[in-house]
């Protein structure tokens, strides 16, 4: 009879310990035997002491579930695997440089000639000294625009703590487009604002922009997902009690101005800051008015006359102080938290986050491991898997990532209907206890065939959706492979709303690879020569993690390494401050038996 190894480890485990027990129970039975009788009990039985072998000590649940490495890092496959996969890196790491860089070089002279500091450096001097600011879709807007380049965005968005509160921090870059607000522009700062939204974390704005991007008004203004969402949230989060302050360091014109007017709180920068519906030159040309910039929307007037602005700052670095004094007297609650990525009490995995890019490959034809992956994400290594033998191209279980339980929700081979059907139980599970549940996705989609329909592919594929779908806990998605199809649904992809989702550089996405979907065409009369001769291309092209994520569709390509970094800082996020998941509040849909 075959056995799983699993079975067999456990197997081998038990005789191990029956024999240590059994070698104690013999002695510490004559030992008795010499010297302490066994005493007759009340009813005149004999009372036997407990033996060794009805104990069993804390570290062994550990110790069984420490995921044992097979990797080969002298082998030809995984030196291939890193060499492909440093190309990748390489280009991912060139590219973000080229976008936090900001605008043009004279743009940036500029800015700093006017003695203003530049965007990334006012979040820099935001944050807490030593702690982490994680980046949201730094390649926003890569290669989208044919007429110009949008570094990030226009936009920088992320998670910071200031004065030991995670905040949201949005800041406008003037050094792009003088920060008017293109199309994906507007996107990443609904992004954010969702992120703040969903966890409870208080919103600091940076602003410095121009408002809408003219040219493209009727992709910026008139729908419901356009500028003026970013008003609308502002006060639904205020109302939900979520702060929300503002620090105007540049012009704040047009629909712009309605950011401060909206916040809580906010700061103006003295002869530097601007607030106002219309400037000098609108105000001229409508009533004949002529007013300088600082008279009309200036910092000393709003301070002093209007009372839009609440603080006058004399520079950026005084705004920076007030803002930060601001979030101390927010009164938000500090509570117990596990260790940060930061935090050097935190227990490292058993084996180095560097091996990742030697596991992973850009060739999604090659399996990827992803128990080896786990093994470099989880504290101490360990995972106590779920299920380990039924449905096994679904791994599940449960691990802590820097001191935080979570369920671990990882493909390992195409979805059948028993890995659906598991996948699903174990997520009903994490939603019932309060576990927030982290996806590892590689997915080619679920089975197809005459078999799998007859077997109830559709109705077990189904379960799996509802129950992510409706699993009210906070939810966070790694794409470290292929993301394909109804797989995409079942794993928790962008439309069924993880607090946050990334991809690795080797990551694709799309309804199927740019192979089947050219098989696909052609086999319907749809000739790809005929119709589109780079139809393949195209495809391939625009299931690339980099396209992916200049649109948004995730929030940032993430190296394989720091993986357990983003994870521990997201989950932090969703858990901490005014943040209670609550265990079996989730309610699920019918499940189609």
């Amino acid at each position: 009879m075959s056995m799983s190894r699993s079975t067999r480890d456990l197997l081998g485990l038990s005789s191990q310990l029956t024999r240590q027990c059994l070698r104690r129970h013999r002695h510490h039975h004559q030992h008795h035997h010499n010297s302490h009788p066994l005493q007759p009990a009340p009813h005149g039985r004999l009372q036997p002491s407990r033996s060794v072998a009805s104990y069993t000590a804390p570290y062994q649940a550990d110790a069984i579930s420490v995921i044992q490495s097979n990797v080969d890092t002298t082998s030809d496959e995984f030196k291939e695997n890193e060499r492909l996969m440093g190309e990748a890196m390489a280009r991912l790491e060139q590219l973000t440089r080229t976008a936090q860089q900001g605008g043009p070089l004279k743009a940036r002279e500029k800015h700093v000639a006017r003695k203003k500091m530049l965007p990334r450096d006012r979040v820099t001097a935001l944050i807490d000294p030593g702690t982490t600011f994680m980046e949201l879709s730094p390649l926003a807007g890569h290669e989208l625009y044919p007429e110009a380049e949008v570094p990030s965005g226009g936009i920088i968005t992320g998670i910071g703590e200031i004065e030991g509160v995670t905040c949201v921090i949005v800041a406008n870059d003037s050094t792009v487009k003088g920060g008017t607000y293109y199309p994906i522009t507007v996107k990443k700062h609904l992004r954010a604002q969702a992120v703040a939204q969903e966890n409870n974390l208080p919103c600091i704005y940076l602003v410095d922009s121009g408002g809408a991007n003219l040219p493209h008004q009727s992709d910026v203004f008139p729908d419901r997902d356009h500028f003026g969402r970013i008003f609308y949230n502002q006060a639904r989060m205020s109302a939900a009690g979520i702060p929300q302050i503002s620090v105007v360091m540049g012009l704040c014109t047009a629909g712009g101005a309605y950011v401060p007017a909206m916040s809580d709180e906010n700061i103006i920068v003295e002869g530097q800051g601007h607030i106002f519906l219309a400037g000098p030159p609108l105000v001229k040309a409508a009533t004949g008015e002529e007013v300088s910039a600082e008279e009309l929307g200036g910092g000393t007037m709003h301070t002093s006359v209007s009372g839009v602005s609440d603080y006058l700052a004399v520079d950026d670095a005084h705004a920076i102080v007030l803002a930060r004094r601001c979030v101390s007297n927010l009164n938000w609650p500090a509570k117990r938290q596990p260790p940060s990525p930061t935090d050097a009490a935190a227990e490292e995995p058993l084996y180095p986050a560097s091996e990742l890019l030697g596991i992973a490959s850009p060739n999604l034809r090659r399996p990827l491991p992803i128990r080896e992956v786990i093994a470099r994400i989880a504290d101490g290594s360990r995972f106590a898997e779920f299920k380990a033998d039924y449905g096994p191209t679904l791994v599940t279980g449960f691990a802590s990532i820097y001191g935080q339980r979570a369920g671990i929700v990882a493909n390992d081979g195409i979805l059948f209907g028993t890995s659906a059907q598991k996948g699903a139980h174990f997520i009903e599970l994490c939603a019932q206890r309060g576990v927030p549940l982290i996806f590892l996705q590689n997915i080619s989609g679920f089975m197809v065939g005459a078999q799998a329909e007859r077997d109830g592919i559709a109705k077990h594929g189904a379960k799996l959706v509802t129950a992510v779908a409706c699993a009210d806990v906070p939810k966070l998605t790694v794409v470290v492979g292929g993301s394909y199809g109804a797989g995409n649904y079942g794993m928790c992809g962008r439309a069924y709303s993880p607090r946050f989702l990334w991809m690795w550089p080797n990551a694709r996405i799309g309804v199927m690879g740019a192979e089947q979907l050219t098989g696909v065409m052609q086999s319907v009369g749809k000739k790809g020569a005929a119709g589109d001769p780079e139809l393949r291309d195209r495809i391939e092209r625009e299931s690339d993690a980099v396209y992916s994520s200049a649109r948004l569709w995730d929030d940032g390509v993430i190296p394989p390494q720091h993986t357990r970094r983003y994870l521990g800082l997201g989950l932090r996020a969703a858990m901490s401050g005014r943040n209670e998941v609550l265990p079996g509040q989730t309610r699920f849909g019918v499940f189609r038996m």
